[in-house]
């Protein structure tokens, strides 16, 4: 469907919303580390216009130079990356981040990662990355599901950074939320009735962390907390990502929860 604003947004007057705009960038977004390539009937499949204006926003933004495409399938072109660059450059949140990422990967020997809420899905905004200089490249430890990185967008009710945000917003925007966004299955673990994931999500807002069991990739497990400022607002969410751990491996929370929630407190006053 067409990306409406926010739960967390103030909606704009209908005099001030231009819906022309709202669907090229909702075509836009339908481009993801899923589905790189699509023609006309995949992107009016993703966002839900007709296939003859999922055509003519196709043409129109290649022809702005924002797509590529050989005549029937399109891609993004280097043109977005300014937009990425221009928000990495200038935002505080990746910048305040990205030190302390780097000392829990280390410290963890895993990879970890911020990231905020958007509509349906997660981005991660930030990324550090654990991998063993020592082994050859093929057999390196580099521990993130692959294809992740700085921009990747993730179902929200699938990974432990999203439920750690939704848990944290307000009953009303919840609500909002979980009547616009379908739970999904990705795997046998991922809650997919509302009541179930509601509960899950009350369990995370009590304890004050979330933990993912191969909801959203099988072999991989996640652990979040919220990322506040010091006004308490929650502005983002900070995992770690373990994958291949096996049945004896340590519980996640059990052997890194402490550390992660002293990084999300060391943080708070920068963000």
């Amino acid at each position: 469907m067409i990306a409406q604003p926010t739960p967390n947004t103030r909606t704009p007057n209908k005099a001030d919303w231009i819906e022309g705009m709202a669907r090229g960038m909702a075509v836009l977004e339908s481009f993801d580390t899923e589905r790189q390539r699509l023609n006309a009937t995949l992107t009016s499949q993703r966002t839900g216009l007709t296939r003859a204006a999922a055509r003519r926003h196709l043409l129109t933004l290649a022809h702005l130079g924002y797509l590529e495409t050989d005549g029937q399938y399109y891609w993004l072109s280097a043109k977005v990356l300014g937009f990425a660059g221009s928000y990495l450059s200038g935002a505080r949140l990746p910048r305040a981040v990205q030190p302390t990422l780097h000392q829990l990967s280390l410290a963890t020997q895993l990879s970890c990662s911020v990231a905020v809420l958007q509509n349906d899905a997660v981005i991660i905004v930030a990324r550090g990355i654990w991998q063993d200089s020592e082994l050859p490249v093929k057999a390196s430890h580099t521990v993130l599901a692959y294809g992740l990185h700085v921009g990747t967008r993730l179902p929200a009710h699938a990974t432990s950074t999203g439920q750690v945000l939704l848990a944290n917003l307000g009953a009303v925007q919840l609500q909002a939320w979980m009547k616009a966004n379908p739970l999904s299955r990705l795997t046998a673990h991922t809650a997919t009735q509302a009541k179930d994931f509601k509960l899950k999500l009350k369990q995370i807002a009590e304890q004050d962390y979330g933990l993912a069991t191969q909801e959203h990739e099988l072999g991989v497990d996640a652990l979040a907390v919220p990322l506040r400022n010091e006004r308490g607002d929650t502005v983002a969410a900070l995992n770690l990502v373990r994958s291949g751990a096996g049945a004896t491996a340590p519980d996640l929370a059990t052997r890194w929860l402490p550390l992660l929630q002293q990084a999300a407190q060391a943080l708070r006053p920068l963000i």
